[in-house]
């Protein structure tokens, strides 16, 4: 319960309250107000918190995300947790480094477009994956309109 939790008020609620706050208090574009915030919280917030618990507690996602009990793949899980605290942290430091949002904004919506992928390829997804998947493809549909947007507008 507390993972879906943590899902939704980083990936949903907490991003979508950024962006009204910070419209009905700043001149800026709507599109550069979706990067700005979900790149903070999807992918700051959100891959440092994953990442500080793939590294320390590495079977939550091996067993109850991914079904797989066998402690021998901790440490692929600690190594997807260093990947995931190396891209939170460029997430969040875009607030204070604006010119952080592009670039992790295109290297996250990679990564979640290919974790995505791959739980849609599990041969037994449970509850927890579902929602991995589901907000993985979520956000990286977010991030990639951002960056396309983004793209098009500096032509």
């Amino acid at each position: 319960m507390i993972y879906l939790l943590v899902v939704i008020l980083t990936m949903l609620v907490l991003p979508l309250a950024s962006i009204a706050v910070d419209a009905a208090t700043h001149q800026a574009s709507m599109l550069w107000l979706v990067g700005k915030w979900f790149v903070f919280w999807a992918v700051g917030a959100r891959l440092l918190l994953a990442g500080l618990r793939q590294y320390f507690q590495p079977a939550f996602t091996s067993r109850d995300i991914m079904g797989v009990e066998s402690p021998e793949v901790y440490v692929l899980v600690r190594e997807l947790g260093g990947a995931n605290l190396a891209t939170g942290v460029l997430g969040l430091a875009s607030l204070v480094a604006p010119g952080f949002v592009l670039p992790t904004a295109i290297g996250a919506a990679i990564f979640y477009t290919v974790a995505g992928v791959e739980h849609v390829r599990a041969q037994h997804r449970g509850r927890n994956e579902t929602i991995a998947m589901v907000s993985d493809f979520f956000i990286a549909i977010v991030l990639a309109g951002f960056v396309v947007g983004t793209l098009l507008v500096e032509r």
